[in-house]
Order: C-alpha cells, then structure tokens, then sequence
C-alpha cells in the first residue's frame, strides 16, 4: 500500500510542477497584456473577455470529464492576482495637461493607496498633512485637483479650512458620506467639484471590480477624465445623488456595522471561548465569525464616524430595535406559525434573490471551510 500510493504521489507531484510552470508562463502573458493596456489607457478589469473566456473553459472542462466549478474557483483566483501584477506596470495619464495633485492627509492608508495609482499612471502628487497647514497656501496654489481624505468627522471642517484653490482647480472627497461634504466643497469652491465614495479598503491589491460611488457636484466635464481613470485602473463607477447615496449606506455601513458591533460586544460580555466556536463552527458561522474579528480589527474611530454621522442611520437603528423586539415576542409566545409566516414574508420580499445569493455563497462557503485547520 505504501509503495503504490508513494508512486502515485510523486506522479501528483510531476503534475503540480507541471502546473507550476503553466502558471508561471499565463502570469509572463499577462505582464505582456499589462504592458499593452498600459501604453493604450485599456482598463485592466474587461468584464466581458472575462465573462467570455470562463464559459469557454467551462464547456472544455466538461468535456475533459473535469468539474467546471472547479476550473474556474482556479482561473478566478489566478485572474485576481493577474490584476495585482497589472497594477506594477503603470497605467496611462489620461490627463497629461493637469498640474500637481494635492492629497490632503495623503499619508493615510487610503491616501497611500491613491498617492500610489495616480503616480503608478505618471501624475504629481503632494501630500499635505496637520504639520503642513502653515504652507497650505503655496502646496495648494497650483493644485489641478485637491483630494480630502481625512477621517469622517473632520472632512466637513478640513474642507473649509482650505485655502482659495485655482479655479479650475477638481476639489474631491474621500468620504463614506457624502451630502454634507459635498456642500461644504460646494461653499468652499466655485470651481468642479465632485463626491467619491471608494467601496473598498485600503488593504486591496487591485481595483479591478471594485465599487467607486460618484457624486456629481459642479462641472461634471472637468472631472470626465478622472472617472475614466478610475476605469482604466479597474474600477466599476456607480453615479447616484449625494442624499441617495446616504440613504442607502444608512443600510449597507451603518445597521450592519452596528448590528456586527453588537454581537462582538454581546460575545465578549459572555465571554465566548472562541476556539471552541470555531472547532464547533460550520462553515457558515466560521465566515460570520470572521467578518465580525474583522470589524474589531479595524479602527474603531472609523467606524464610530460612519454609524454616528446622521440622525437618519440612528432612527434607522431604533427601528431595527424595535422589529427584534418584535421577533423575541414571537419567541416569548412560541408562536412557530408566525415565525414562519414572517420567514416566508421576507422570502417573498428577496424574490429571485435569494436562490441567486444561496448559490453564490455556496463558493464562500467552500473557501471558509478549505481554509479551516
């Protein structure tokens, strides 16, 4: 038994090397297809080659009596870092003519992350940070574009400590809120203006698929250029109006930050043993455990920000409060009918959505448990 399976564990290993070497070969090709988008201001993410080329490999991978899930978790996973490795051979400056960026508190991770693409396509960047404020007025004096991109509960007043910028100066925020911000930018420059909501952190390596919410402000066709820059870096744009886009990060950011920050509280008051959680966890529960460790992670302040930045989200929140009251009165009296009634209620509101969310989830779930020790 041992020899026979020590032979066809060496044969494995033959045909991992030999996969090795394919993956080597498909990452130099997409060096090459880097360099190309790079010279021509393609975008790096092209959702339907993408689309294209996976159902190809599905078909063919069905043929070669192969899973096709299992062809594309891997081609997934290699396009991922096919993206990262994009990134390192620059992009095009679809602005040639704009004069030195300004990224007000640069040296924040977000900040990092866009000092880094803007230059990655070739423009100049400064950073000003507190200490800088006295020479505000000169790193700003020739801004072609100021980019704010400071915590949330001090945009709003950093906005309006700016100095007089040119006129044709692009004033942007960074802010995950964004009608406050985007009036103050309004007040603060007669210049464009527009509102950017990056739906990522700064901990990406890529932003190939990644959300950018845009709030039009004031001369939306000075700024063009800068949306398609941010497709050319991967990104998919979605324009919305600045009370919309609070409305609905009212649900997206702060009930499910504040729902999250409340169950880790709830678990560190009971004192869970969480290794104990974990080695009893099914894969969906070890998933929702991990995005709650990730929460507490990060930085709290932000987080405080998001969900205390309106009164709508704290309405919202009682709201919530009072509907899981409700839902522990259906416990209280043990009343499964009205349980299920309410259970089929929101099945309904999900509509298609929620065979369409059990099946894409079903690869989350896969990861979560490959990944378990």
């Amino acid at each position: 038994m041992v020899a026979e399976l020590t032979v066809l564990r060496d044969r494995i290993d033959e045909v991992d090397k030999a996969l090795l070497t394919l993956l080597a070969q498909r990452l130099e090709l997409v060096a090459e297809v880097g360099e190309v988008k790079s010279r021509y201001g393609l975008p790096i993410y092209a959702p339907d080659r993408e689309a294209a080329m996976l159902a190809s490999r599905r078909k063919e991978a069905e043929t070669l009596g192969v899973p096709a899930d299992l062809i594309e978790d891997i081609l997934r996973r290699v396009m991922r870092e096919s993206y990262s490795s994009e990134n390192d051979k620059g992009f095009k400056k679809l602005c040639p003519e704009l004069r030195p960026i300004v990224i007000v508190g640069g040296n924040g991770q977000m900040g990092r992350l866009f000092r880094k693409l803007f230059e990655l396509s070739g423009y100049q960047v400064r950073i000003l940070e507190q200490q800088d404020w006295p020479q505000a007025e000169s790193l700003l004096s020739d801004a072609g574009m100021v980019i704010v991109s400071v915590p949330i509960h001090i945009t709003t007043q950093i906005i309006e400590r700016l100095p007089k910028l040119p006129e044709d100066c692009i004033l942007v925020d960074f802010a995950s809120v964004k009608n406050k911000p985007l009036q103050a930018m309004l007040a603060a420059h007669n210049g464009p203006v527009v509102g950017l909501h990056p739906m990522f952190g700064p901990d990406v390596n890529s932003l190939a698929k990644q959300v950018v919410v845009y709030c039009d402000g004031r001369q939306p066709e000075a700024y063009q250029w800068l949306l398609e820059q941010f497709q050319v870096w991967g990104a998919r744009l979605h324009r919305t109006s600045a009370v919309e886009h609070d409305q609905n990060m009212s649900f997206i950011q702060a009930l499910r930050h504040f729902t999250t920050f409340s169950y880790g509280l709830h678990l560190a008051e009971e004192n869970v043993q969480i290794e104990q959680l974990l080695a009893l966890s099914s894969p969906i529960y070890r998933l929702e455990l991990a995005m709650i460790g990730r929460l507490f992670a990060q930085d709290p302040q932000l987080y405080a920000d998001i969900i205390m930045s309106s009164e709508n989200n704290l309405a919202l929140i009682k709201r919530y409060y009072q509907r899981f009251g409700e839902a522990i009165a259906l416990l209280e009296k043990d009343d499964k009918a009205a349980f299920i009634d309410s259970f089929k209620k929101v099945e309904h509101w999900f509509g298609d959505y929620a065979p369409r969310f059990m099946s894409e989830s079903g690869s989350l779930l896969r990861q979560a448990n490959d990944n378990r020790k």
